[in-house]
C-alpha cells in the first residue's frame, strides 16, 4: 500500500511541477487505440499469479482543458485473466473487458504526457483452460463488475501518433471469496482522427 500511494504522490507532484511558459497549444481530438496485454491477478496481497498475454482496442476522444491538460475519455476491448502453471499443468483464467477509463493528461513538455485517472469495467466472457494433468470440476464465477485506478505516460508525435504505457490497479474483488484484484500492463499504438 505504501508503493501505491508513493506513486500516486510522485505523479501528481511531477504534473504540479509543469511549467505554465510551454505556449504550445494542443488541439483537442479522437482517434483509435490498441496494443499488448499483460494481465495478472493479485491474491490477498500475496503477489500476482502468472500473466496473460492479450490485446486491448478502441476508441478515445482528447478534450484540452488548457495548454498542458487534457481530459481523455476512451471504450476499450480488454483481454485480461491469469495463468497458474505448476508441475500438473496450467491453468487459464481468461477475462474479456469493456472498460471505460478517465484520463487526466498533463504535457510536461511538447510531446509527452504523463495521465492517470480512474476506470470502471464489465466482464462481457469468462472462460477457463486446463492443459496438462490438472483435472478440476471447479467452476470459476468472476463479478462482472470492475473497477480501479490507470497510471501511465508516452509520447503523442506532431501529427497525432501516440505511443504509451499504461499500469492498471484493480480495486475491485474479482470473486466474491478471497481478495483478488486485476493488474494490467497495456502497451499502445495511438492515431489521432
Amino acid at each position: 500500500m505504501k508503493k501505491q500511494n508513493l506513486i500516486i504522490a510522485l505523479f501528481f507532484g511531477m504534473v504540479a511541477s509543469i511549467s505554465a511558459q510551454n505556449k504550445t497549444y494542443h488541439k483537442s481530438n479522437a482517434g483509435i487505440k490498441g496494443g499488448y496485454n499483460l494481465a495478472a491477478v493479485n491474491y490477498d496481497g500475496q503477489g500476482e499469479t502468472g500473466q496473460r498475454h492479450g490485446f486491448h482496442v478502441g476508441v478515445y476522444g482528447e478534450e484540452f482543458i488548457s495548454p498542458n491538460f487534457s481530459i481523455q475519455p476512451e471504450l476499450m476491448y480488454s483481454q485480461q485473466g491469469y495463468e497458474i502453471k505448476d508441475s500438473n499443468g496450467t491453468f487459464t483464467q481468461k477475462l474479456n473487458y469493456i472498460n471505460l477509463p478517465v484520463m487526466l493528461k498533463a504535457y510536461p513538455s511538447k510531446n509527452f504526457f504523463l495521465e492517470a485517472g480512474p476506470q470502471i469495467g464489465l466482464a462481457i466472457s469468462h472462460k477457463e483452460e486446463y492443459n496438462g494433468f490438472i483435472s478440476s470440476s471447479q467452476e470459476y464465477d468472476p463479478n462482472n463488475f470492475d473497477w480501479g485506478l490507470n497510471f501511465g505516460g508516452g509520447f503523442k508525435t506532431d501529427s497525432g501518433i501516440s505511443l504509451g504505457v499504461r499500469y492498471h490497479l484493480g480495486l475491485g474483488d474479482l470473486y466474491d471469496s478471497g481478495q483478488a484484484h486485476n493488474r494490467v500492463w497495456q502497451f499502445s499504438v495511438g492515431f489521432d482522427l
